[in-house]
């Protein structure tokens, strides 16, 4: 068995608002720095250590627990994973 870091990102589908980012992206606006700066999207991470035979497995464990929690809404959520072997 290996040990695995997941990280797990959950942000909004496109075409989904994102009221946190815009507003600190008006906030930046108000404050009038960082001029360069056109759009500002939030996420939540999870990060959770497993141990699996493989990345795979890993991500098909973390992507259940996910599932079976409903720590996000599939239909305005969308969710990648970064696994990594430590």
């Amino acid at each position: 068995m290996a040990t695995f870091e997941v990280h797990v990102t959950i942000e909004n589908k496109p075409g989904i608002s994102d009221p946190e980012g815009e507003t600190i992206l008006n906030d930046l606006v108000l404050k009038g720095t960082h001029k360069t700066v056109s759009k500002i999207k939030t996420a939540k991470m999870l990060k959770f250590t497993i141990q699996e035979k493989d990345q795979k497995t890993a991500q098909s464990k973390i992507q259940e627990i996910c599932d079976e929690l409903r720590i996000y809404n599939p239909m305005v959520s969308k969710v990648s994973f970064d696994i990594l072997k430590i």
